[in-house]
C-alpha cells in the first residue's frame, strides 16, 4: 500500500545518479569550478524553492529566498566566465601551428608556452606519465591534455558543456523534494490510514534505485560511449584500479552526508537542510565564483587595452 511513497523514494536515487554521471561530463567541458557553482546554484535555486513549498512554508521566506537570488545571480556569473574562458582557449589554439593541434601527438614545447622546473604535472589519467614540462593554461598545455583525456571538448559548442551542467543541476535540485514527498506525502499519494515511510525505509529504497541506474548507465556508456569516447571492456575496467580507492572513498561520503541531510530534513524542514548543506561549503565554494568573476574583469580589461 505505500507503493507511491516507494517510488518517489526510488525516483529521487535514479536523478541523483543520473546528475553524478552529468556532472562528469560536465567537467571536461567546463571544469570543477563552473560546473561545481552552477549546478550547486540551481539545486538551492529549484530544490530549496520546492522544499519551501512542501514543508507548507514553516521556513522564513525573507531568509530563504534573498539567499536563493544570490546563487540565482552566481548562474549567471558561472555562465559568462565559461562563455569567456572558452573563447580565450579557443584563441589560444588559434595560434599553435597545426601539426600541434587537437588530434596530433604534442610531442615538443612551443617557444611561447612558460615551462616549469619540475618534471611536469602528473596526468590524473595515466599516473606514471606526466603532462609534458608546460605551464598550467598555455596553449600547449590544453593541446596535452585533451590529447590524453578520454572526453574530447575541442571543437565542440560551449552550449554543450552549459546545457549538461544545467542538467547535472536540475537532477540534483529534484532528489531532496522526492525524498521529502517519500516521506511525508504532501500529495496524498497513499490511501488513508497506510503510514508513512520512515526515514531510513525512504534511504533504503533511494540508495538501491541509486545504484542500480549507475551501475546500468555506466556498463551501457562502457561498451556505447557518448562523445567521443573510447569503448572500454569489463577486463580494463577491473585491472584500472588507479583512483578507484577515491571514487569509493567519495560514494560512501555522499551516502553518509546524503542520509544526515535527510535526517536533519525531516526534524527542521528539507528546505532548512538543503540551506545547510549549501552554507557549509559556501565558504569555498563563494571564493571560487569571486576568483572566477575577477578573472573575468581582468580578461575583459586586458582585451579593452589591447584593442
Amino acid at each position: 500500500d505505500n507503493w507511491p511513497s516507494v517510488l518517489f523514494a526510488m525516483a529521487g536515487g535514479v536523478v541523483l545518479s543520473i546528475g553524478n554521471l552529468a556532472t562528469q561530463y560536465a567537467w571536461a567541458f567546463v571544469g570543477l569550478s563552473v560546473t561545481e557553482v552552477i549546478s550547486s546554484s540551481i539545486t538551492v535555486v529549484i530544490g530549496s524553492t520546492f522544499n519551501y513549498f512542501l514543508d507548507d512554508k514553516i521556513n522564513k521566506a525573507e531568509i530563504l529566498f534573498p539567499g536563493i537570488a544570490c546563487f540565482l545571480v552566481a548562474v549567471g556569473l558561472g555562465s559568462a566566465v565559461h562563455s569567456s574562458n572558452a573563447a580565450d582557449n579557443k584563441a589560444k589554439l588559434n595560434n599553435l601551428p597545426s601539426d600541434s593541434k587537437p588530434g596530433t601527438r604534442a610531442t615538443f614545447i612551443p617557444t611561447s608556452c612558460e615551462t616549469l622546473p619540475e618534471n611536469g604535472i602528473k596526468d590524473p589519467e595515466v599516473g606514471n606519465d606526466t603532462v609534458g614540462k608546460l605551464k598550467a593554461g598555455t596553449a600547449g598545455f590544453l593541446v596535452e591534455i585533451e590529447n590524453r583525456r578520454s572526453i574530447k571538448v575541442f571543437g565542440k559548442s560551449i552550449l554543450i558543456g552549459l546545457a549538461i551542467t544545467f542538467f547535472a543541476g536540475v537532477c540534483f535540485s529534484l532528489f531532496s523534494p522526492a525524498f521529502n514527498l517519500a516521506t511525508n506525502d504532501q500529495w496524498h499519494a497513499l490511501k488513508k490510514g497506510v503510514p508513512h515511510l520512515i526515514v531510513y525505509t525512504a534511504f533504503f529504497y533511494f540508495s538501491v534505485s541509486g545504484f542500480v541506474i549507475a551501475l546500468i548507465l555506466n556498463i551501457r556508456f562502457l561498451f556505447s560511449p557518448i562523445l567521443d569516447t573510447h569503448r572500454s571492456s569489463f577486463k580494463a575496467y577491473l585491472n584500472d584500479w588507479n583512483g578507484r580507492g577515491w571514487a569509493l572513498l567519495a560514494g560512501l561520503l555522499c551516502g553518509f552526508g546524503n542520509g544526515l541531510q535527510f535526517m536533519g530534513g525531516q526534524a527542521a524542514g528539507y528546505a532548512a537542510a538543503d540551506a545547510v548543506q549549501v552554507s557549509f561549503n559556501a565558504c569555498k565554494k563563494s571564493t571560487i565564483m569571486y576568483s572566477n568573476v575577477e578573472l573575468f574583469i581582468l580578461m575583459h580589461v586586458v582585451r579593452h587595452f589591447r584593442l
